[in-house]
């Protein structure tokens, strides 16, 4: 990918992953983030390279970048619950005023512009898989809110700034990701369940374990965000892996890749907590030819070494 690209929130698990590989393919990148959730540890194998830029700002503050732009990936925000109830106002202002902030940069720049929604705006769906056409489930004032609201005012005011100036914007929903540099701590069941297998720990399961998830290697996520930003289309589109796997099952498959002993344990589900999540990932396939390529056992096999990397 030729040219010069901004990314927000660069400093975190998949905006980082994301600056890796356009520098890996020839672009020169321009990485914002302010460290709310985001990590400096994720910028250390990036600093040194001549093509990478980094600028500490809040998007809601503004940020100003100098020089041409062949696009933007605004990808900053909290992105786990843990993470959105302990900042829900900073939140809903990334997902609002600071959304806002780069459309303008955007159009100063006269580029196109990716902003990152998520699976989140179906809610709770209950339609099963998901299609793009689908409106959603939200509780718009339940705990979730503060994200889900925030990704949803994303998508409409990108498409406002589309409809008025004529902004190319490309609007995605991420389904669950995971992979290497995803943050200990941050309460996604990834990394809770890794780092509980390797260290001997109850492997912590909400409510009975039935609900379920699609579950896609970060590396997957990166190549479908560069393919949407590249073509001639607004979506939204669904980005994630339409393997289904129940919690319980992927909590059994992860300690049997960890060799751990670890038991099994139910604790009550988190409020509105989504009791199915698969994306139909037809569009992107059909218009852009992007399909998932990681398996579960492959992915899985990369972040427990990652975890165990970190806990030695």
């Amino acid at each position: 990918m030729n040219g010069r690209f901004l990314v927000t929130g660069g400093a975190g698990f998949i905006g980082s992953h994301l600056c890796d590989r356009l520098l890996a393919d020839g672009a020169s990148v321009v990485c914002v983030d302010n460290f709310l959730t985001g990590q400096r540890e994720n910028l250390k194998t990036l600093s040194p390279n001549k093509n990478f830029q980094f600028i500490e700002a809040d998007v809601v503050k503004g940020v100003e970048i100098a020089g041409a732009l062949a696009g933007i990936f605004h990808m900053a925000s909290p992105a786990s619950p843990v993470d959105y109830y302990k900042y829900p106002i900073e939140t809903l202002r990334i997902g609002s005023i600071g959304t806002e902030n780069i459309l303008k940069v955007a159009l100063e720049k006269d580029c196109p512009v990716l902003l990152a929604s998520t699976s989140e705006v179906y809610g709770d769906p209950l339609e099963h898989p998901q299609k793009e056409t689908y409106w959603g489930n939200v509780n718009p004032i339940g705990p979730r809110s503060c994200y889900d609201e925030a990704k949803r005012y994303l998508e409409a005011i990108a498409m406002a700034y589309h409809r008025v100036h004529q902004l190319p914007i490309r609007l995605v929903r991420i389904f669950n990701t995971y992979g290497p540099r995803m943050r200990a701590g941050d309460g996604r069941v990834v990394p809770n369940l890794c780092l509980q297998a390797l260290k001997g720990e109850p492997l912590t399961v909400y409510g009975d374990g039935s609900q379920t998830r699609s579950f896609c290697f970060v590396d997957d996520l990166v190549s479908g965000l560069i393919k949407v930003l590249s073509a001639n289309e607004i979506g939204p589109f669904n980005l994630g892996n339409p393997t289904e796997i129940t919690v319980l099952k992927f909590a059994e498959e992860l300690k049997r890749l960890a060799a751990s002993r670890s038991e099994i344990v139910f604790e009550p589900l988190p409020q509105d907590d989504p009791k199915m999540r698969k994306p139909d990932i037809t569009k992107v396939q059909t218009k852009l030819g992007w399909t998932p390529g990681v398996g579960l056992e492959q992915g899985l096999s990369k972040t427990l070494d990652f975890f165990r990397a970190s806990l030695s």
